[in-house]
């Protein structure tokens, strides 16, 4: 499995969101506040993304409450870390070689 894929920037923040456990009401509005309202994910984005990461494994179902309306709270995982560090490395390197075109 290729590890080192450019991400899409939803893919990108809801990785970042996912540090710790979160819901994907919380997804939305960690992403929102990250991105001071430039990124607003809507639910067939989220929940189409969170379907994509599960199965590639790079979250996991944290937890599932039947009883509560945070039903199901995600974690990253350690392919999805990887995923994440490799972006941010790309991320940096593309930074970087603009910074070397400026006059």
């Amino acid at each position: 499995m290729d590890k080192s894929i450019p991400l899409t920037e939803a893919l990108f923040y809801i990785l970042l969101a996912v540090r710790t456990p979160n819901h994907g009401y919380g997804i939305i509005q960690d992403v929102s506040e990250m991105t001071v309202g430039r990124v607003t994910l809507g639910p067939g984005t989220l929940y189409g993304a969170i379907n994509s990461m599960l199965t590639k494994e790079w979250i996991s179902l944290y937890s599932e409450d039947k009883e509560s309306r945070k039903k199901k709270e995600y974690l990253l995982t350690n392919i999805g870390k990887e995923v994440f560090q490799n972006e941010v490395k790309r991320l940096k390197e593309l930074v970087k070689n603009s910074k070397n075109m400026e006059d």
